[in-house]
């Protein structure tokens, strides 16, 4: 407990004022229904010309209704009266991906449907609307009164506030409202509660997407970079039946006619003025404490730079020697590089503004304030936090190794291992029952076993990821399977990975096929994928328990200490956590220094996208149509007034992962760009904001739009928007 003693001291003290100061200008992911009482007054400051109900009003359409949850962690913006939805490439990646294959490559070549016919439906993504936003702190406090257990989660359940929420709206809203969903969200640890109706959109089709040297230029080298030159944008559009519900697809469905939809504006913007993005960001984490600063920084970022900078060296090593792996494992890389780049960036902040002393600080003002209002509650709840961040390091060690090196880092740990069932049916020789239990695995199998999936470069890199899990691990801490590679293998996993992707019924279709032929229950229970595979689950499960136990304590005393800085600031506005909910972030247009006399403007062109072009590296390939309408100067009216054609701006609106695609609007609430990126500097926003360094990275709309009419020459989606030009 020496750290929240220390923190006491007089000289922490002297540095309370400068500390705990109002949240900073640009700072926060405000609630929409908040804006009046909290934020229109600065964001009109800043130039914003609208009214809070011109942006959300319960009563009435409003660009609220115009912004979407595109898939499961993206936002999207509503561009048409016909329902046509834009979002980041990277967003309808999957999507795209889906669709591809040698033969038609739209990764490569890109996608563009000339009629609504050529649109292309994608089974498992949906478009979701907020209908409503209710505050219902009171009710939910009043439910929560009725619990007598003093140590109840249910005020953070999801199952538990969900059915409160179904309770409140009752049983005959949700039958007259086709595709409805309600939920209720705690917010600031669970001092406050919102419900959210939400309308859920399942039919929705890829109407078009830039080729991936446009919607990935600079791919990896560039994530997470300004200047940025990127056309990160897709188009896809939502469908309902005929009397407009959400609907499964059908030949008969019809474009939706959305409530509202924004207006584009191509008339610019200068450095300086107002811009604003709604969106749906994921997570912040704005309330950690000092230990769980250090905690973020020393284990979860530092596993996960280790690990998969190993693990993407060998995949990208293999991509680029094999075009189909390279469609194969392009979503994968990814993936993996976004968040691997975001804790290299995460580190830096930390440790560049030293959010430890500016926790402690904060900290350090709550005991102050609390003692002086007669609350011990809130250092109680200080040194509670403590110490559970203190007793569980190790297990949280173990845990992010295990989930970055074996889980997500070796693919065969994803093969079926429910196989009981299958071996009972076949000792018990009930052919009926055996087929039901084949078929049933042949499925797991193939979904294991998928078009994506590579055995050679999942052998590559289980050898790499054994090895350096085994070099971090003692073995006492690791799953039991690991006694038979040290005792059957010596200890060595290359020879244990190569014998697995030899003999296991999974490793190939080959190998499941005999098996199916010939189905040996011996062979399903001591077959190695299956039982590596369970003992890694096991050990997780064991992690997860043992976790667990530090959890209701945590997030009991985290509630008392948010409470307690919610009270001491409560003359000034407060924004919570993101939690995957609708926000408004706004700030201006705007460039930054990172580094001493080093300055990069607000505002990129495809004359940087021809300066980085070099045919060798597949990142920085240029398409050849773009560099004919660059030669030609051939913009339409999407350039600016000095000839030059815009690519990607920045501003310093504080955005998170969750954000990308959100639509971002000037003064007026037209769009101006699609947010897709942030700068590395600032992805230490996700704990404090940093308005020196903080930087939102958004495609122009006038580059969406010129590689929409120009590029693709898919002219009557332009016909269909709703474009401002003055």
């Amino acid at each position: 407990m020496k750290e929240l003693y220390w923190i006491k001291r007089t000289v922490v003290l002297l540095c309370v004022a400068f500390w705990a100061l109002p949240a900073k200008a640009d700072e926060g992911m405000w609630l929409l229904p908040l804006l009046r009482s909290q934020q229109l007054d600065e964001m009109k400051a800043l130039g914003l010309k609208l009214q809070d109900y011109d942006i959300y009003n319960p009563e009435n359409a409003s660009l609220k209704d115009a912004v979407v949850i595109f898939g499961g962690g993206c936002t999207g913006g509503v561009v048409s009266s016909d329902g046509l939805v834009l979002t980041n490439h990277h967003c309808g990646y999957g999507a795209i991906q889906a669709h591809s294959s040698v033969e038609h490559d739209y990764l490569t070549d890109g996608f563009w449907a000339t009629t609504r016919s050529q649109e292309l439906p994608n089974p498992g993504l949906s478009v979701t609307f907020i209908d409503q936003i209710e505050d219902v702190t009171t009710f939910v406090k009043k439910e929560l009164k009725k619990d007598k257990n003093p140590n109840s989660m249910n005020f953070l359940s999801p199952k538990y506030l969900n059915n409160l929420a179904k309770q409140k709206v009752g049983e005959k809203f949700l039958k007259a409202n086709p595709g409805t969903q309600v939920e209720i969200k705690p917010f600031f640890g669970g001092n406050q509660y919102y419900m959210f109706v939400k309308k859920i959109y399942p039919d929705v089709r890829l109407v078009g997407a830039p080729p991936s040297s446009i919607g990935k230029f600079g791919a990896d080298t560039d994530n997470w970079i300004w200047p940025r030159h990127t056309g990160d944008f897709s188009v896809f559009r939502v469908y309902a039946d005929k009397n407009g519900n959400p609907a499964e697809y059908s030949e008969n469905n019809v474009p939706l006619h959305p409530k509202r939809w924004m207006k584009i504006s191509i008339k610019g913007f200068n450095e300086g003025d107002f811009a604003m993005i709604i969106g749906f960001p994921g997570r912040t984490n704005h309330y950690y404490t000092s230990w769980e600063v250090a905690e973020r920084r020393d284990i979860d970022n530092a596993v996960r730079i280790n690990i998969r900078e190993l693990r993407q060296k060998a995949m990208l090593e293999e991509m680029l020697k094999d075009l189909k792996v390279r469609i194969q494992y392009s979503s994968k890389y990814a993936s993996s590089e976004n968040a691997y780049k975001n804790s290299i960036g995460s580190n830096w902040a930390i440790n560049k503004r030293d959010f430890e002393a500016v926790k402690r600080a904060e900290q350090a003002a709550l005991l102050a304030w609390g003692k002086e209002a007669n609350a011990p509650q809130y250092e109680n709840a200080l040194l509670t936090l403590e110490q559970i961040v203190s007793d569980r390091k190790d297990l949280r060690f173990r845990k992010w190794m295990l989930e970055e090196a074996i889980l997500r880092g070796i693919e065969f740990t994803s093969v079926p291992t429910d196989v009981d069932s299958v071996v009972k049916a076949l000792k018990g020789k009930d052919m009926k029952c055996i087929q039901a239990q084949m078929s049933s695995l042949s499925n797991a199998f193939h979904r294991f076993f998928d078009k994506n999936y590579s055995p050679d470069v999942d052998r590559k890199i289980s050898k790499i990821m054994l090895a350096e899990y085994r070099r971090l691990i003692p073995s006492r801490s690791c799953p039991e399977y690991f006694d038979i590679i040290d005792t059957k293998y010596k200890g060595n996993v290359n020879h244990f990975i190569d014998e697995l992707f030899k003999i296991s019924i999974f490793a190939s279709p080959e190998n499941f096929a005999r098996f199916v032929e010939h189905p040996s229950p011996k062979a399903l229970e001591e077959d190695p994928m299956v039982l590596f595979a369970r003992s890694v689950k096991k050990e997780r499960k064991a992690l997860n328990e043992s976790l667990q136990e530090f959890e209701d304590g945590y997030s009991l005393a985290h509630r008392i200490y948010v409470e307690g800085l919610l009270k001491m600031r409560a003359d000034e506005p407060q924004w919570p956590d993101a939690n995957s909910t609708m926000r408004l972030t706004y700030g201006q247009v705007k460039g930054y220094s990172p580094r001493d006399c080093d300055y990069y403007g607000c505002q990129t062109t495809l004359d940087g996208v021809m300066e980085k072009e070099d045919s060798t590296n597949w990142e920085f390939v240029v398409p050849k149509r773009l560099k004919e309408l660059y030669a030609k100067q051939d913009f339409g009216p999407f350039g600016l007034n000095d000839g030059k054609m815009p690519v990607a701006l920045c501003a310093t609106t504080h955005t998170t992962g969750g954000n990308s695609g959100s639509p971002v609007m000037n003064a007026n609430g037209e769009l101006i760009g699609l947010n897709f990126d942030r700068n590395w500097e600032g992805v230490g926003g996700d704990i404090e904001y940093l308005p020196e360094y903080q930087r939102s990275i958004i495609v122009d709309i006038r580059y969406v739009l010129f590689l929409i009419d120009k590029y693709a020459g898919a002219t009557d989606l332009i016909k269909e928007m709703d474009i401002v030009l003055k």
